[in-house]
């Protein structure tokens, strides 16, 4: 269960929550405009777009979770089960598999509209990355330095394209119905209420923050949608990088999840938000910080030699950094 959102101040940010009970090794990946993209059923692309994200520490292929590219349209997978189905390969579409649509996407798109457009032919095709790493049911959202968002859901139907007016992603039910439950917290408010309950009946502003009352707090993902739409339309920062970034992050950590908060089958294993990533998707920075390490760190791709032809990989740094100032 994970959550993606997107905050534009001076300049637009984008990230996710990164919500499971398994790490896989999680690194910083960034992919140069000439390392060779493989697919299984179209032809391979030895230039591209230079690309910045997080991506699962398996094999030598960016297995994606989250990335940006340097044109500044970002994409976040988050999972999708018991909605999302794949296909068999069809012809006259651009057959390619999920854990393949990141890389697709940002290789070439600038923009949502561009990648709209690129969606538009595209057949997600039922591969696994391998027999030891079978396909996650997902769904996608994407960002641009607009601030205009999209999202991407793989139905029974057929692939389906949502405008995204709210800027916010979690899992369940579909994109259509989480945005329509809003409707049921359209009186929430950040300003305390006015004493409608009854003309004679004398009652207290006994606390800051009455306008939330009903805002829900718990961890699944319809709750956590509403709470993090809701954060992200009332947040306020300056629009300088540092006060951007912290206050994103204060977006998305109303909705992190604990270590022990939300118990899956194994008695040892809990869900919980394993990192929490950032891009300022116009300078190709990304923020990150994991569970056990709450200090920010930043990965630029202005550091990089963007002409190479091999991956960067950044292992995530999970020890806490505690400074101590005596």
């Amino acid at each position: 269960m994970c959550t993606a959102s997107n905050y534009i101040t001076d300049k637009h940010y984008f990230g996710r929550n990164f919500d499971y009970e398994i790490s896989y090794n999680e690194r910083v990946t960034i992919t140069p405009r000439n390392y060779e993209f493989k697919y299984r059923k179209i032809d391979d692309v030895k230039s591209h777009y230079a690309i910045i994200g997080i991506a699962a520490g398996i094999d030598e292929y960016p297995l994606y979770y989250d990335a940006c590219n340097e044109k500044g349209l970002s994409i976040a997978g988050l999972n999708f089960e018991g909605n999302a189905v794949y296909n068999g390969c069809e012809n006259n579409m651009i057959n390619i598999a999920p854990f393949e649509l990141i890389p697709y996407i940002l290789s070439s798109a600038s923009t949502v509209f561009e990648a709209r457009k690129l969606l538009g032919e595209i057949n997600l095709v039922d591969i696994n990355f391998a027999d030891e790493l079978p396909l996650s049911p997902l769904h996608w959202m994407l960002s641009d330095n607009s601030g205009k968002s999209i999202v991407v859901e793989p139905l029974e139907d057929g692939l389906k394209i949502y405008d995204n007016p709210v800027g916010v992603l979690t899992n369940n039910p579909p994109f259509d119905k989480q945005l329509f439950t809003l409707n049921n917290y359209r009186n929430l408010s950040n300003r305390n209420p006015e004493n409608t309950f009854g003309q004679n009946i004398d009652l207290d502003e006994y606390s800051r923050g009455m306008g939330a009352i009903g805002l829900p707090g718990d961890l699944s993902s319809s709750s956590r949608f509403a709470k993090v739409a809701f954060t992200r339309a009332n947040s306020h920062s300056s629009g300088d990088e540092a006060s951007s970034v912290s206050q994103f992050f204060h977006i998305l950590g109303s909705v992190e999840q604990q270590n022990g908060c939300t118990f899956i089958d194994d008695p040892d294993l809990f869900e919980y938000t394993i990192y929490t990533s950032c891009y300022n998707t116009n300078d190709g920075i990304l923020y990150y910080r994991t569970y056990n390490n709450s200090q920010i760190t930043a990965v630029s791709l202005a550091n990089e030699d963007l002409n190479s032809k091999d991956l960067i990989n950044y292992l995530l740094i999970n020890d806490e950094q505690i400074k101590f100032i005596n």
